[in-house]
Formats: structure tokens, sequence, C-alpha cells
């Protein structure tokens, strides 16, 4: 049952974050849409020995605590990814922290991790599992605010939760946790991949690094050669960005917090095909940022994406957008030749 186009103008009205929080609830609850993964054969992909039947995934920053694993792929995602889930609770910082800029189809926020820690997700994410949940989850890890050992708080998430995750990602992109960034540096990165990647529980599920669109060429470079050399499984690019391009018109443009939507397509899309080029093409790739539509996808993967990922449009168009966007991805690769 859809009941999105009813509630639309309504959530329209509130505030996004209780929107947000709203709106997993009713998906928790079972009032989402339930639309097969499998529209389309063409979609089907292969990666890391996982059968995705589609590419297409809910990104981190939508269901943050595991609450709703099952109604997120009933939207017809061929995976979703949750958290960032931090080793204890934290409630983020102060409202208002979340901000719609609906003329520009774009939102910032400055949640700061607000997380019900690992103990919590590791509940949901086992009751998703003995519960016969087969679905493709990712499980995106943070750190504590006040916690003066990164290395150590990734390792924390990654023993508690790698068993049920079919993918693990270092998240030290995003902009809302002092000193977080930093941690994208040559030496600090590998030696928090190295400590998280010991602490995966075996068989161990592949390990990614999602990163910052606001990065120095030096930092490109130093990223590629910590990904290649560790090495990690995959990159997920990007995160919010801290900057506001020219043309912003919605009046909350200059709120402080990591903007995505619509204008972070074209700066996240130029990042991947850095990336693609710095890596050989030897790392998967998985690009999310400002993709609201097939054609956003098909870019994404023509620029060296193995899967792509969004979420912001949701907020926008609703869950009818993610069969549309399956749907129009297949025949788009039908149109080039593809098979």
């Amino acid at each position: 049952m859809n009941l999105y186009p009813l509630a639309k103008p309504f959530i329209g009205l509130i505030g996004p974050e209780t929107a947000h929080r709203l709106t997993v609830r009713a998906l928790a609850a079972g009032l989402g849409p339930n639309v097969s993964a499998a529209a389309d054969p063409i979609l089907k992909t292969t990666l890391w020995g996982r059968k995705f039947a589609n590419p297409i995934g809910l990104a981190a920053g939508f269901d943050k605590h595991g609450e709703a694993i099952a109604a997120s792929l009933a939207l017809g995602f061929g995976f979703t990814e949750i958290g960032s889930i931090t080793p204890k609770p934290q409630p983020g910082n102060p409202r208002p922290r979340v901000f719609r800029l609906t003329q520009d189809r774009a939102v910032i926020n400055r949640y700061g991790f607000n997380s019900e820690g690992i103990e919590a997700a590791a509940g949901r994410l086992r009751a998703y599992r003995e519960g016969g949940g087969t679905g493709l989850v990712g499980v995106n890890l943070g750190k504590n605010k006040e916690s003066e050992d990164a290395a150590l708080d990734y390792a924390k998430g990654a023993a508690a939760l790698g068993g049920f995750a079919d993918y693990v990602v270092v998240n030290v992109s995003s902009p809302n946790t002092p000193g977080l960034r930093a941690l994208q540096g040559k030496d600090e990165l590998a030696a928090i991949v190295a400590r998280t990647r010991d602490a995966l529980p075996e068989p161990a599920p592949p390990l990614l690094v999602k990163l910052a669109p606001d990065l120095t060429d030096e930092d490109k470079r130093d990223i590629a050669a910590v990904a290649l050399d560790a090495p990690v499984d995959g990159l997920i690019i990007s995160n919010t960005t801290t900057a506001r391009p020219d043309g912003l018109k919605s009046p909350h443009a200059n709120e402080a917090g990591g903007l995505s939507g619509a204008p972070l397509m074209a700066p996240s899309t130029s990042l991947l095909t850095e990336f693609f080029a710095l890596t050989e093409g030897k790392l998967p790739l998985i690009g999310v940022g400002g993709v609201a539509s097939a054609a956003d996808a098909y870019a994404k993967i023509r620029a060296g994406a193995s899967l792509v990922q969004l979420y912001t449009a949701l907020v926008f168009e609703g869950p009818g957008l993610v069969p549309a966007i399956t749907s129009g991805l297949a025949d788009l690769l039908r149109r080039d030749g593809f098979a």
C-alpha cells in the first residue's frame, strides 16, 4: 500500500526531521509499497560474490538505526545501507538540524551521527537475518563524537555488526562530526582500515570507505593509494558537501551542514570519474549524490560506478521514484546495446 501521494501535502507542512522519523516508522509498520527488486533481468549485477537484483540502493542516512530494513528493500531497491552507527548511543547535534531546500531539490543536514549504538543495531540486524531476511544490507560505521581513538570505534562496529552485513562502510567523510574528515589523511585512513579489517568476523564482508566530495588533489591521490594498498574492497563517492554552489535559491541555503540532492550530482559524478582513473578501474565504486532519475543513475554508471545509491530525491519524489529509475535504467541499457 503506497500512501505517499495522500501524505505528501501533509509531509510538506511538518519539519523535515519529524517527517523523516514518521516515514521510517510508517515503513516499519508496513505502510509502504511492496515492489519487487527484480524488475528486469538486464539489471542483475554480481559484485563481491553477491547477486544484486538491480544496482540501485538506498543510501545511508535514511534508515539510521536499522529499523526498516525489510521495508526499505520492499521499495524496489537492490540493496540498502543502514547507519551511520556509532559504538555508543549518542544524540547528535541540537535541533533544528535538517533543512529542506525545496527550490533547489536539496537538503542540508547536520545530524552529527545521531545513533542508537551498535547494540541496538545488532539486535535489529539479528532479528532480520533470523527472521529469514536475505536482502543485501550494508552497514555504515561512524565514530562517537567524544572518542579519542577513532580506529577503535570503527573496529568495535565491525566486530559487532560485520557478521550480519553484506558489506561494511568506514564513514570518515561526514562534515558534522568535528575532526572526522581529517581521518581521510593517508596515515590516519590506512590505520583505520587496517584495524577495522582485522576486527571483521570471518567470513569477512567487503570493506568500503565513504569519501567526502571536498578533497584536494593531494587528498585524492593519497586516498586512492591507501585504497589500493590496504586494500579496501570499494569506495563510496560521495558524502554530502560543505560547498554552497552558486545559484541556490532556497531560504535555508546558508545553513551549516552537508548539502545533498540535485546540486551534488555534478561534483560527485566528476569525483567518481577521477577516482575511477586514480584506482585504474581496479576497485568497485558506488556512486551517490544527486541521483533523481534513470538518466542520473546511468551517468554514475558511465562514470565508473558498479552500484548507485540515492536518498534525498525520495524526499521530493516519494517511493515511486525507485521503480521509475530501475525501469528507465533498463531502457537506457537496451537503447545503447548493453546486455
